[in-house]
């Protein structure tokens, strides 16, 4: 499952990549502790199986963990095919996270055309497919009720199993991104694509919550209480990162009218000596929206950081020089006025920062942006 991510999405940074095992073309492979818990789990179920094959005794547990471990490593060979060719793309990737329910290729952009994002959604299962029907085929020659041949056997229905899975039509699968592929090159609309699979990944995670109960109606049966956990979690999983999906094509129909001129607040220009108080002042009093801090030569130096000067007690403010609550401009610091839509975007996320100076093609300054301004006029859509 791939999992694309501009410069604007930084929710994993957040949560924590895991464990940082290998790097593998150059990409980092992370591992989420919660991985032993779904491996502990899947350890304990299959021994039966494999006891039941094989007698191995205490044995059977290590053979029934070595499942464990060609299941994710099919999810990593999967995702990698989605890393790999996205890189071929030209789409920058981030990294791979393996965790409890699967795997995610955080790439950083969209793919530019339904094509592109075609062959990256399906480069996963398919790869997943080939080494399935190799597995199978080397299984079908070896001697059979051997280790060899049972953890073949597993490494066929593990690639399976992924790819199957991974193909289900709704995201945040990669069935998910083919359906968005195809409603994208039918619509030409790709936002309609993202709610069209979005929606679907709803549904199929409606129909997997209700899956045991079905099954156990059924058989005439009581569903199993592992497997309408199981079910449970998988559903929630599918919800949310549709839902995620949802949110995110609510927030693209945004992006194009988003304009940094029209954004930024007019400043006020100080020298760094200034008092914070006499600079405020001077703010208010020419109904500007930001300090900038400037050197002898009226030449912009730093930017008076919000929060920093919020945080001085009023007593102090005529005492505090506006040089102490600034940060300073970095080249990074400076966007041309004219960005808009994602031009915009990927100049803020390629210098994350809380403020920016505005400065025309002539090098007049235009005003400050401040990341929140652009937060809120996203979060309006």
């Amino acid at each position: 499952m791939s999992e694309p991510r501009n410069t604007r999405g930084r929710t994993a940074d957040r949560r924590g990549p895991g464990l940082l095992m290998a790097r593998i073309a150059g990409i980092p492979i992370y591992v989420s502790p919660s991985w032993l818990i779904i491996a502990a789990i899947i350890t304990v179920l299959y021994e039966p199986i494999v006891e039941g094959i094989l007698g191995l005794g205490i044995l059977s547990y290590l053979v029934a963990f070595a499942f464990a471990v060609l299941l994710y490593a099919s999810v990593l060979v999967h995702e990698l095919a989605h890393a790999l060719v996205a890189r071929g793309y030209g789409l920058p990737v981030r990294r791979i996270r393996l965790y409890m329910l699967g795997g995610v290729s955080e790439i950083e952009r969209d793919p530019q055309t339904p094509r592109r994002e075609f062959w990256v959604a399906f480069s996963g299962p398919l790869l997943s497919l080939v080494l399935a029907g190799v597995s199978f085929g080397l299984y079908l020659m070896m001697p059979p009720l051997t280790v060899l041949s049972v953890l073949t056997w597993q490494l066929w229905v593990a690639n399976l199993l992924v790819a199957v899975f991974n193909l289900l039509p709704g995201l945040p699968l990669d069935g998910g991104r083919l359906l968005r592929a195809g409603v994208w090159a039918a619509t030409r609309n790709a936002d309609r694509g993202t709610l069209a699979a979005a929606w679907a990944g709803r549904c199929i995670a409606v129909v997997v919550a209700a899956l045991p109960f079905l099954l156990a109606w059924w058989a005439g049966t009581s569903p199993q209480v592992f497997g309408v956990l199981l079910a449970v979690l998988l559903a929630a999983f599918l919800w949310m990162g549709a839902t995620s999906s949802l949110r995110t094509a609510r927030l693209r129909r945004r992006v194009p009218s988003l304009r940094a001129a029209e954004l930024a607040r007019v400043p006020v220009l100080v020298a760094a000596d200034t008092p914070l108080a006499e600079a405020e002042r001077q703010r208010l009093s020419q109904g500007a929206g930001a300090i900038v801090v400037t050197d002898s030569g009226g030449e912009p130096i730093s930017m008076v950081h919000v929060a920093a000067a919020d945080a001085v007690p009023e007593t102090r403010r005529p005492w505090v020089p506006v040089s102490s609550v600034s940060r300073a401009i970095t080249p990074g610091g400076v966007i041309p006025a004219r960005l808009s839509g994602e031009d915009l975007l990927h100049a803020l996320g390629a210098h994350p920062a809380g403020e920016y100076l505005l400065r025309a093609d002539d090098g007049t300054i235009m005003g400050v942006l401040y990341a929140k301004d652009i937060q809120d006029a996203l979060s309006r859509a």
